[in-house]
């Protein structure tokens, strides 16, 4: 695909959502790295719908450790993998506190130190609760760049490293929001909407459902 083509995909989704964002419910960066941490393997829907209980009673690294194991779990347990991810945030939180003054690292290095805390993890924090140019690449964003042919690649990071030499610099802030959007609402999985893809006529993707 060559540089004119992805300039105007992006264009097209810009030109439907012009700022898109997470759809996880968050007021703070804690809140927003506790919520991805919970997302893994898991979606936005039913994050949002347990930490509309859990953020109201502890939404600071003291206030969930005040919380106990025990009554976190309760909060989180609709959300597969809850037992893993509630121990990994009692530890991050622990972390937060002795080494950042409770407050959430702004580097890619440092956040992926935290437990639970992997690269795609990382990336959203960056991207999302600070701005930085960052793509992180889920399921969604896999399929689409390698579907569409925006960027294909054989790995999750392959795809990342790609997206970052070929997204125009005008449109890298929001790109994976985009790209999860359209890849959750759209170009799904199963069965793509290609008849109502607004970059339909720019995709390069050969089996196309119409």
């Amino acid at each position: 695909m060559n540089a004119a083509k992805r300039r105007e995909i992006f264009a097209c989704l810009k030109s439907t959502n012009p700022h898109p964002t997470t759809e996880l419910e968050y007021h703070s960066p804690f809140e927003l790295l506790v919520a991805v941490v919970l997302s893994a393997q898991a979606t936005d829907k039913s994050v949002n719908l347990a930490t509309k209980k859990l953020f109201p009673q502890a939404n600071t690294p003291e206030t969930i450790l005040a919380l106990g194991e025990a009554r976190l779990l309760s909060f989180i347990k609709s959300i597969g993998l809850y037992k893993t991810k509630a121990k990994n945030i009692l530890a991050t939180c622990q972390l937060l506190i002795q080494q950042h003054h409770s407050e959430v690292p702004r580097t890619r290095e440092q956040l992926e130190k935290l437990p639970g805390v992997g690269r795609k993890t990382a990336n959203v924090v960056l991207n999302t609760a600070f701005g930085q140019p960052t793509i992180a690449v889920d399921t969604h964003i896999f399929r689409i760049s390698n579907r569409t042919g925006i960027a294909r690649g054989k790995n999750v990071l392959d795809v990342e490293l790609k997206l970052l030499k070929v997204v125009p610099k005008e449109f890298f802030l929001d790109a994976h929001h985009w790209m999860i959007l359209h890849g959750r609402y759209v170009c799904k999985a199963r069965k793509p909407e290609c008849a109502s893809c607004i970059i339909n006529h720019l995709c390069e993707f050969k089996e196309k459902t119409i």
